[in-house]
C-alpha cells in the first residue's frame, strides 16, 4: 500500500508541536488516497516520538536514531529523506513550514526531481493530485496552485493553518527502523555546540499575540532624569507596563512592528512581519501599529485581528475584525483590568 510521509521535526528529542498540524494535513491526504499515514522521525529519542505520533493519527512510523542525525543538519537529513522517497514512492511528503521544514522538503524535492508546494494554507487532493491555497504578494492575494506532474508530491504547510488532532491514548504505530544514508565522514558540516537563546519569545506557536508599534513612544510617563534617549525609554516602559500586563493576563506572546524594533524599543525576537516572524494566532491585537504592508505580511492570516490606534484611517483597520480608535495608553489598561476581572486573576 502507498504511504503519505510526514516529517516530525524534533529538537533535543522533543517534537515540535507544529508537526502534529502537519500530521493532520497528511491524514487528510492519506484518507482520500487510501494511503498509510507514516511519521518520519530522525535523531535523538526517535522511537518515543514515533509512538507519540500514533496518538495524533500516524498508523506507521519510520525512525532513525543514528548519531549523525542527533542534531538537524541538512545533508544527512535530506539524504535519508531522499533515500526513503526513492525506495517507497509515497503519494506525498508533508512538513510544517519552519525554517528546517522548508529547507529539508525543498532539498529532497529537488534531489528526487519532484513537484513541491510551499507554505500551504489549505490542501485538497483530487485524482491523486494536490491543490492548495497559499499567500502571495506579502499576503495581499491568495493564490490557488495545483500539482500536475507525476511522482511524489512535496508540501510544507503554514504553521497554525491546520488543526492538530486531539491526542488519543492507548494507540501505537507500526515502527520500522531505517539506516542513515550518510556516515559522518561524508557530512561536511559539524555542530560543535548549542547555546540556549534566553529571553526570546515563541511567536510562531502563540495562540494570542499582543503587538506594539512606533506609537509606544507616545507613552506619557516622564523619562527618568538624565535619560539619554527619552523616546526609547518611554517606549520600553510602554511595552513593559502597558502591553506586557495584558499579555500576561491572556497568556499571550508580545510582538512588535519593525518600526518599534528598529527604534530600539524592543528586541528583534519580537518582530512580526515580512522581515520578522510570520504568525497565525487565534487572536492578534495590534496596538499603535498603522499596518504597513510589510507588517500585514506577517500577521494577515491571524484568525481574529483587533486594532487599537488613534488614527481612524490607519490601514490596519481595513483588515481588523474589531477596531478601537483612541489612546492605547488608556484603552489597553482598561482592557487588562476587565480581562483580569473576568478571569478572576
Amino acid at each position: 500500500m502507498s504511504a503519505v510521509f510526514v516529517w516530525i521535526e524534533t529538537f533535543d528529542g522533543v517534537a515540535n508541536p507544529g508537526s502534529w498540524e502537519a500530521l493532520a494535513a497528511g491524514k487528510m491526504i492519506a484518507d482520500k488516497t487510501g494511503a498509510d499515514l507514516t511519521a518520519l522521525v530522525f535523531g535523538k529519542n526517535a522511537a518515543a516520538v514515533a509512538n507519540e505520533s500514533a496518538q495524533y493519527g500516524a498508523s506507521k512510523a519510520i525512525v532513525s536514531e543514528d548519531a549523525t542525525l542527533e542534531q538537524f543538519r541538512l545533508e544527512p537529513y535530506a539524504a535519508l529523506l531522499t533515500k526513503l522517497v526513492q525506495e517507497n514512492s509515497p503519494v506525498a511528503v508533508v512538513a510544517v513550514a519552519t525554517s528546517k521544514g522548508r529547507e529539508l522538503i525543498a532539498a529532497a524535492a529537488a534531489d528526487t526531481d519532484s513537484p513541491m508546494i510551499g507554505e500551504a494554507l489549505t490542501l485538497n487532493i483530487a485524482d491523486g493530485k494536490l491543490t492548495a491555497e497559499r499567500a502571495v504578494y506579502a499576503g495581499k492575494i491568495l493564490s490557488d496552485v495545483a500539482i500536475t506532474g507525476d511522482g511524489t508530491q512535496f508540501v510544507t504547510v503554514r504553521s497554525r493553518a491546520f488543526k492538530a488532532a486531539d491526542p488519543q491514548s492507548g494507540v501505537s504505530a507500526s515502527v520500522t527502523t531505517a539506516a542513515p544514508a550518510l556516515d559522518e565522514s561524508q557530512i561536511a558540516t559539524r555542530i560543535e555546540s548549542l547555546e540556549a537563546d534566553t529571553g526570546t519569545v515563541n511567536l510562531t506557536d502563540a495562540a494570542v499575540i499582543i503587538s506594539g508599534g512606533r506609537a509606544m513612544a507616545n507613552n506619557p510617563k516622564d523619562a527618568p532624569a538624565g535619560s539619554a534617549d527619552a523616546a526609547v525609554w518611554k517606549a520600553q516602559d510602554g511595552f513593559a507596563n502597558v502591553i506586557q500586563p495584558l499579555a500576561d493576563a491572556l497568556g499571550a506572546a508580545v510582538g512588535a512592528s519593525r518600526a518599534a524594533v528598529d527604534a530600539g524599543y524592543i528586541s528583534y525576537a519580537h518582530q512580526v512581519g515580512q522581515t520578522g516572524k510570520v504568525v497565525s494566532p487565534d487572536l492578534y491585537i495590534a496596538c499603535g501599529i498603522s499596518g504597513a504592508i510589510q507588517h500585514q505580511a506577517g500577521m494577515r492570516s491571524s484568525k481574529v485581528i483587533v486594532a487599537i490606534n488613534k488614527d481612524a484611517e490607519a490601514p490596519i483597520f481595513k483588515m481588523a475584525r474589531f477596531g478601537l480608535v483612541g489612546d492605547l495608553f488608556q484603552i489597553i489598561p482598561a482592557i487588562t483590568a476587565e480581562v483580569k476581572s473576568r478571569l478572576g486573576s
